[in-house]
């Protein structure tokens, strides 16, 4: 090869080390540098004047002698992302990534060394954080852990010392947890299935809330446990997820006395109406005839009766129609009892339409009633109109025919429906509007219309035997509005569970 060849190879090899991104230098066999580029100069602080010449050990930190990795025939060449760290002119600590490797001439004697470089401080500093980072998070998570075991502890001693019996079971019916009364009925049975323990069954109970619980809703059931002949309320609860884990709680109160205790009542109200509807069915039966004979007696001989005898009659046949509508009203009032909901939905509209019609007839001279949309309902048609009867008739009864318009609608909600009357009549003071609703109660503007103070009494006995609620408000501008909420489903569903 010629000495120009040569010494271009040697230019061109000189002008790359020196533009590359690596910190480079050569050392020779005595491990003096021999070759500093512009990037080992900018990484290290030291020009290559005070390099070269220098032993590679000028550097702090970096290793030498017997140390040498270079050197050393133990350590196979080339040497790959070797780390080590040096002092800077500056006095900076600065950690580098390096590479090392021989240098050997045509014949491959070695006659020196090479090693390449990069600054990893950044990177360095960055995996430090992220290792402090990742410590703290682990300590935080040791802490938590240790939280959610106290928290289990205490809520597990909590359940250990309820008088009602508690389980917790998977979304696979498996019992993880039995309480100290459950357990002093079944035994420790945690591991086996809820099913199988509790209702002597072979696969998951047809009724079983699971589904639903884990939609995170609450439910509440009535159901026998075991063969003790008890029944118990139990409440279903979701409970947070732990490591994708599913649970739910079950808490179950002996509810048997008291279902005797409803039931007994049940009987006594059972009979209770039955005796009311008795009565006043034979009271009206008495009291109808005498309806018809003063009026024959008033027709027959009004040409012979004085003017004071026709006033006696009429008074008379008066008093017994109401004396034979309070009965009538007083059996309606009997008769509302647990309610089931129709074979179909009922149509409110339909209804009230209906109502209206016999109102048209009864007392033509009622202010106009606008009618909105009403919404369907699962209540019995029967006992809606009841509800539409007695309220619209109050509102065409009390409000002035030259008075606004009677309105009927309902607020359709989340779980109910909300039917309202609303007049502009003379209204309900604030005082009465909680006695209104009771039995024989007429407020000081009944100003002696006919009624019997039953008909409100009626809309509140079906409202609360459906679990909704009856109320009154005053209408903006005057008068009153009737309220009644219906839930939009029957309190217990076919399953015989309750939603909460």
């Amino acid at each position: 090869m010629s000495a120009d060849k040569t010494n271009m190879q040697n230019l061109t090899l000189e002008k790359t080390l020196e533009t590359i991104p690596s910190g480079v230098f050569v050392v020779n066999n005595d491990m003096q540098i021999v070759y500093w580029n512009p990037t080992a100069e900018r990484i290290t602080g030291h020009s290559a004047e005070e390099a070269v010449g220098q032993h590679c050990s000028f550097l702090q930190g970096v290793p030498c002698g017997e140390k040498c990795g270079l050197f050393n025939a133990k350590i196979p060449k080339p040497i790959i992302g070797a780390s080590c760290t040096i002092i800077t002119k500056s006095g900076e600590t600065v950690h580098l990534l390096k590479n090392v490797e021989y240098l050997r001439d045509g014949e491959d004697n070695i006659i020196g060394g090479i090693e390449s470089f990069i600054d990893i401080t950044r990177q360095h500093s960055l995996e430090e954080s992220l290792r402090d980072q990742a410590l703290e998070l682990e300590n935080r998570v040791d802490e938590r852990t240790r939280e959610l075991k106290k928290s289990e502890t205490r809520f597990r001693t909590v359940l250990d010392n309820m008088d009602d019996m508690a389980y917790i079971a998977t979304e696979e019916h498996q019992l993880t947890f039995m309480n100290r009364a459950m357990q002093e009925i079944f035994g420790d049975r945690a591991g086996e299935y809820c099913y199988e323990i509790l209702h002597d069954e072979e696969r998951p109970c047809p009724w079983c809330p699971m589904d639903k619980v884990f939609r995170n809703r609450t439910l509440r059931d009535e159901r026998p446990l075991g063969d003790r002949g008890r029944l118990y309320e139990i409440i279903h609860s979701p409970l947070p997820e732990e490591n994708g884990l599913k649970q739910k709680l079950a808490v179950c109160r002996d509810i048997t006395e008291r279902k005797k205790t409803e039931q007994d009542l049940l009987d006594a109200n059972r009979e209770l109406d039955a005796f009311a509807h008795s009565v006043s069915h034979d009271l009206r039966g008495i009291l109808a005839p005498v309806v018809t004979y003063m009026d024959f007696l008033r027709l027959t001989y009004a040409e012979v009766f004085d003017e004071q005898i026709l006033e006696i009659l009429s008074e008379v046949e008066h008093q017994s129609e109401r004396a034979i509508a309070l009965l009538d009203d007083l059996l309606d009032l009997a008769q509302v009892s647990h309610i089931k909901p129709g074979e179909h939905p009922t149509d409110a509209k339909m209804i009230v339409d209906e109502v209206l019609r016999e109102l048209d007839v009864e007392n033509p001279d009622h202010p106009e009633v606008l009618v909105g949309e009403l919404q369907q309902t699962w209540l019995p048609e029967s006992l809606v109109y009841q509800v539409f009867s007695n309220l619209l008739g109050n509102a065409c009864r009390y409000s002035p025919k030259e008075s606004d318009a009677i309105e009927v609608g309902c607020w359709d909600e989340t779980h109910q429906i909300t039917y309202y009357v609303r007049d502009h009549g003379p209204g309900i003071p604030h005082k009465e509007r909680e006695l209104i609703f009771d039995i024989f109660y007429r407020g000081k503007t009944a100003n002696g219309n006919r009624g019997t103070g039953v008909g409100l009494a009626i809309v509140r006995k079906i409202a609360a035997r459906c679990m909704g609620q009856a109320w009154v408000e005053q209408t903006s501008g005057g008068g009153a509005t009737f309220c009644v909420s219906i839930p939009k489903v029957p309190a217990f569903d076919s399953s015989g569970q309750e939603e909460s």
